[in-house]
């Protein structure tokens, strides 16, 4: 049986005072880059952004999931004020404090990565979510600290941990100390493991780099929204390095379920249903 349909049912799956999302107000319409449609931007935002013509699935902001999945006013955002430094004193054609400084401004974020207890259907939850617009949700070492204080959070807390990943990798404004997010952050879900509480991890569109060699990989379950790329090395790299054709559709989540690098791909709009089932089986 497949674990993903294209259904009426899958788009009422999450409840409408759900669907809420903020997106720039850029106009009355939409264009989906699916399908080149020009859509009403309001019945993309209640959506979720996923296309209602041809089920596309825009980028969402972490901020964004997060509202979706937790019940209705129980999001308690943690280490909303941590922000990078710039231990390397980097400099490109700008500044790195520079950088983060505007991308702050644009972004409306402190950092890539978006933390915090909540209730998912009553059952209490740590859940983070990258934010893929703060420099390609690079990993740095703000964004490790926080994933692990998640999962520190989960373990103080005995409950489940979830993230949603979207990410280019590690943060080459920090050198070393972001590639050492990677063992740090595994370190701490280690720790985790002793509560015997799930560990989800969802894969959106990308998770690649650093975040995919590390614990984006290492879930429990391990979930992946329709179409996302999930790999480390880019297509056009690995086609270079081992010079030969990839499959179609290599690094893409239906490619990965098949061959059982993933455990389910699942719709946004049943995202919320599907990740309270699993902590039901889980928990009780």
């Amino acid at each position: 049986m497949s674990w993903y349909a294209r259904t009426d049912a899958a788009r009422q799956a999450v409840p409408s005072d759900k669907r809420k999302v903020q997106v720039p107000a850029e106009g009355l319409w939409f264009r989906c880059d699916g399908c080149n449609e020009v859509i009403l931007r309001r019945d993309v935002v209640k959506n979720l952004l996923v296309c209602p013509k041809c089920d596309h699935h825009h980028k969402l902001t972490g901020r964004a999931r997060l509202l979706a999945t937790f019940d209705v006013d129980s999001f308690e955002e943690r280490d909303a004020l941590m922000e990078s430094d710039d231990p390397l004193s980097f400099r490109d054609s700008k500044k790195y404090k520079d950088r983060i400084k505007s991308t702050q401004k644009a972004t409306g974020e402190k950092d890539a990565f978006v933390w915090g207890m909540g209730t998912i259907d009553g059952m209490r939850a740590a859940a983070g979510a990258f934010e893929f617009s703060f420099q390609g949700g690079s990993m740095g070492s703000v964004v490790g600290e926080k994933i692990a204080r998640l999962f520190d959070g989960a373990r103080e807390e005995q409950v489940p941990a979830i993230i949603f990943n979207s990410s280019g990798g590690a943060r080459m404004q920090e050198g070393i100390l972001s590639l050492m997010q990677m063992a740090k952050t595994s370190g701490a879900l280690s720790a985790f493991r002793d509560v015997r509480k799930p560990y989800i991890s969802i894969c959106t569109d990308p998770t690649t780099g650093g975040v995919s060699a590390s614990f984006a990989m290492l879930g429990d379950f391990i979930l992946a929204e329709p179409k996302a790329q999930i790999g480390f090395a880019g297509a056009r790299v690995i086609e270079q390095t081992i010079r030969q054709k990839l499959p179609p559709g290599f690094q893409r989540s239906e490619f990965l379920l098949e061959h059982g690098h993933v455990d389910m791909v699942v719709h946004r709009l049943q995202m919320q249903p599907t990740l309270s089932k699993l902590i039901t089986l889980t928990c009780e």
